[in-house]
């Protein structure tokens, strides 16, 4: 039986392995995350030809300072939302000058969940540099409910890696 860290070892190193093929290089914006996929990239041999960095914007004013997230969607939308999710993927595209990025907010818990947004909710952007150097994104909303604070930044960064496996295909 594996384990949930089984699982992000293989994805990251499925992840790698299809960015190296295909020369795609590679980002991070973390939150709730605090890092974690990017450890999980860079625990993979090689990871160094394809992984340029990430940022953990963990507090709002790094993410508006350094993913150029507008201080007006975090107080309208909230910092847990689609369009932060997806402003902080592009920011690290622009940001890390890179190909392809992947980015995390949400709520680990065990406080700061709201009726509208429970512990749990987190939202996936990725971002993906496409012709003519516009990038392109989307993002993608998680309710992992309240199976506690390390599950949920485990299972956030399991689906990330997810998601650019996918996008790399």
């Amino acid at each position: 039986m594996t384990t949930i860290k089984d699982d992000i070892n293989a994805a990251a190193n499925a992840l790698i392995t299809q960015a190296q093929a295909k020369n795609i290089t590679l980002a991070t914006a973390e939150s709730c995350t605090g890092g974690l996929i990017g450890g999980a990239l860079t625990a993979i041999s090689g990871a160094s030809r394809v992984f340029m960095g990430g940022i953990i914007a963990y507090d709002n004013a790094v993410k508006q300072e350094l993913l150029h997230v507008p201080a007006e969607l975090i107080t309208n939308q909230g910092a847990v939302s689609r369009d932060v999710a997806e402003a902080m993927a592009r920011g690290a595209v622009n940001a890390l000058n890179v190909d392809m990025a992947v980015s995390v907010t949400g709520i680990a818990g065990p406080g700061g969940g709201t009726a509208k947004k429970p512990v749990g909710t987190v939202w996936i952007g990725t971002a993906q540099r496409g012709p003519a150097n516009i990038v392109i994104v989307q993002a993608k909303l998680f309710q992992f409910g309240p199976i506690g604070r390390d599950n949920i930044r485990e299972h956030s960064c399991l689906e990330a890696l997810k998601l650019l496996q996918n996008i790399t295909e």
